[in-house]
Order: C-alpha cells, then structure tokens, then sequence
C-alpha cells in the first residue's frame, strides 16, 4: 500500500506570533501560534512545523516555552526549527515537546553537528531545511541560502544535498525561496530534481496557492506538503488540500 502524503500546516513564529510575507519580506501578523496550532490539529493535519524565524538573524536559542505551549495541543508529530546550533539545543527542544528538529543554517556553517544530531538522537529526528533558489553561479543552477532566505551561501543546493544524506538527514524540507509566498504554485521543476537525488522523504514547501498545488507537488515527487498562509487565513482548509490529493489518486490520512 502506498504511503499517505502527509499535509503540514507551517507556523512561522517571530516574538512569539505568527507571521507570513513574500520571500520572508514585509513579515506580517498571522494569529496566536498555539491557537492555530490547536486549530490545525482538530482539522487532521498529520503534522505541525514551528519555525523560529528570527532566532538565527536574532542570534539566540528557539523559545522553549512556547514550543512547550504549543506541544500540548497535539498528539500529532511536532518539528521545531530556528536557532539550533547545538546538540544541547536539540536534546533541549525534545525535551520541550519536539518530536524532530529542522536545521538550516547552522548545518552548513558546522556539518558535523548534523552527524552529531542523527548520531545521538537518530535519524528520524534530523530534518534538513533547504531554502534553495535559483542561482547561475553553481553547477545545477540552485544555490542553499540562510538567514531566511537573505543570504547566498555559494553552494551548489545539489551537492548540499548529497551531503547532508551522508550526515545523516531523516528528511529534506525543501522550500523554494523564489516561489515562497507567491501562491503561485510549489516549484515543479525543484521538487522533481531534489526526488532524483534523495533517499529520504520529501518535505515540498513555498508557493501554495491552491488546493490543487498539493497534487502537483506529490505528482512531482513529494511525500509531503508544507504549506502557511493560504491555511492561516482560511482561503484553503487543510482538508480541501487533502480532498485536492484524494481525487488525484494519491493516499491521505
């Protein structure tokens, strides 16, 4: 049989609300995040991401007690990422109520906390955040940014790839930063070119528009689909996007 595509509502949290802007500009409020979170569960989201997205540009640590808060009010998987530049953040969120960490920036500036994350806490907790954008100066044309976005690394998102699989990763969270927050659809071509190198499940994320963006992103190789403002304001519910997947064929929980 095959697996479910899981539908992951995303809340991006800054001074403890949630927000949402294009390309991670012009960030505005979007609601209480342990309030949307409670409200996502109850409509069958599979999952819920929190991501700090300031805690990197800020220079400190994810907010533990509002991961806590918000942990509570699920009994579905929570990934908790932003600020983590240590195996003690790490063992700190778990505690907190995190069931996997998200890692971005602080993986490529220090490769081996990756393989000290899957190592001690194993694999299925290590997901990598990949805001990757269109780029001529790498090989493959995508290049991995941090810093929300913000800052080019140089690298080639391909090779990154690679890599992090050899680390150790459990999961890629694949956000393309040239469609992030467009709604203009999740980027086809990227997904389908992360799925031919990856040996791990696909998070596909930026652009949701649509319920029917869902499909197209599973069509092109996505075990799952990460999606923000288009649920937070209620324009699509997390079951239309599930009923979008259903009446394409695929499996929904």
């Amino acid at each position: 049989m095959s697996l479910a595509v899981r539908v992951i509502p995303c809340l991006d949290v800054a001074d403890g609300r949630v927000v949402k802007g294009v390309n991670f500009l012009n960030l505005r409020d979007a609601g209480d995040p342990i309030e949307l979170a409670t409200a996502y569960y109850q409509e069958t989201a599979d999952e819920l991401t929190f991501l700090d997205v300031k805690a990197t540009v800020d220079n400190r640590n994810t907010m533990y007690d509002l991961v806590t808060a918000t942990a509570e009010k699920l009994f579905i998987p929570l990934t908790v990422g932003g600020g983590i530049r240590a195996v003690s953040d790490v063992a700190n969120l778990l505690a907190s109520g995190a069931d996997k960490v998200s890692v971005g920036s602080a993986g490529i500036a220090n490769p081996e906390l990756l393989s000290q994350i899957a190592d001690r806490f194993g694999n299925q907790v290590l997901v990598i955040s990949l805001d990757i954008k269109r780029s001529k100066q790498t090989e493959s044309g995508f290049t991995v940014t941090t810093h929300g976005g913000s800052k080019e690394t140089g690298l080639d998102a391909f090779a990154w790839i690679e890599r992090v699989q050899q680390l150790g990763a459990g999961e890629l969270l694949v956000n393309s930063i040239d469609a992030d927050g467009t709604r203009t659809g999740f980027d086809v071509e990227l997904i389908e070119l992360v799925r031919s190198i990856s040996k791990v499940p696909i998070i596909a994320s930026g652009g949701a528009g649509s319920a029917a963006d869902f499909a197209g992103a599973a069509r092109a190789g996505a075990d799952a689909v990460l999606a923000a403002s288009i649920f937070h304001e209620g324009s699509v519910s997390i079951r239309d996007a599930k009923q979008a997947l259903h009446s394409e064929g695929f499996v929904v929980r």
